[in-house]
């Protein structure tokens, strides 16, 4: 993309027209012809993208408004004003939601930074505000927010390992598809797949909550202890982490398969795919898989099962592989 220089007054009109699409699209009277409308104007230019997306991670309200699915785009230029001028817009959402109308920071609604960070190609380690260290895996993205009653991140997508900066006033949440990691200070990791989550403990202590509204029903984890959910879970799955775990491998650059089924495994190998594996049937998915791969070349493993397993390989109407038995028809597609 080229790079552009706008003036101050040209961003402030952006932000303010993010903020108003946030309003109109939050409002129960919005009606199809402004949907529309706000849909051509967020793709008319990716800056208007960034903004909405910007306007969204600051007020945290992603649960509440409706998020454009698109590409992030490129870093634009930005002038040293653009936090005033997100604060700014910050206001008109304040006066324009009345949920927002009792909010602000000294209730605990608003955030006075937040930060995105994402990883690509490669293994990225980051510090957040707070100090606490992140490692990020690949294709992984979080952001974080800094309220006045706690630190908050959300895990986008992908994996991450955490070592939080200790806080007993500040509880640092991790939220991971629809549930959540509570700590003040600690070392765990969270891997993250469509919509199952597993926490993995090195140190220190966690509760986990399978739903966001159902923080009172966490179960405590303590080091060596691993707990698992998904969309619907009322409570996550605890258990000890088996001896052979390797769910830190890939901190190493390691994807280690150890004899699982395909249907355990497969969660594993798509989280670095662009185009997830799917499995005909049952059959298909009891088979089992071992070995070790490197988490940058895990899309060269899909091509290479059939020489390894009892399997062929086709190709669904969406465009994904599927894997099928040999000696067994092949499901329908």
């Amino acid at each position: 993309m080229t790079e552009r220089t706008l003036s101050e007054a040209e961003y402030d009109a952006i932000t303010d027209a993010a903020a108003h699409w946030c309003m109109r699209m939050h409002a129960a009277d919005c009606t199809d012809a402004e949907r529309l409308a706000f849909r051509q104007w967020h793709d008319a230019d990716p800056l208007h993208a960034f903004e909405y997306e910007a306007m969204l991670e600051i007020w945290d309200v992603a649960d509440h408004l409706p998020r454009i699915e698109s590409a992030p785009p490129a870093p634009l230029p930005r002038p040293r004003s653009r936090w005033r001028s997100l604060a700014t817009a910050a206001a008109v959402l304040v006066v324009g939601l009345p949920l927002a109308a009792y909010t602000g920071w000294n209730l605990g609604w608003l955030a006075n930074s937040y930060e995105r960070f994402e990883a690509d190609a490669s293994v990225r380690r980051i510090t957040l505000g707070d100090g606490s260290q992140v490692e990020l895996n690949l294709g992984s993205e979080l952001v974080f927010a800094n309220y006045k009653n706690e630190r908050r991140v959300t895990l986008k997508r992908g994996e991450a390992f955490f070592e939080v900066s200790h806080d007993t006033q500040h509880p640092f949440i991790v939220r991971a598809g629809q549930g959540q990691v509570r700590v003040t200070g600690t070392r765990f990791n969270v891997w993250m797949y469509q919509d199952q989550v597993r926490v993995t403990l090195v140190e220190g202590s966690v509760l986990v909550a399978s739903n966001h509204a159902l923080t009172q029903n966490g179960s405590r984890l303590t080091p060596g202890m691993q707990a698992s959910y998904k969309a619907g879970d009322f409570q996550a799955q605890v258990r000890e982490i088996p001896a052979d775990d390797n769910s830190l491998a890939w901190r190493n650059g390691k994807l280690v398969l150890n004899n699982l089924t395909l249907t355990d495994a497969l969660p594993l190998i798509n989280r670095y795919l662009d185009h997830p594996v799917m499995l005909a049937d049952n059959n298909t998915g009891a088979l089992r898989i071992g070995g070790i791969y490197n988490i940058s070349e895990v899309k060269n493993l899909v091509p290479s099962l059939p020489k390894v397993l009892p399997v062929y390989l086709t190709q669904n109407k969406d465009g994904n592989p599927v894997l099928n038995t040999i000696g067994q028809r092949p499901a329908n597609q």
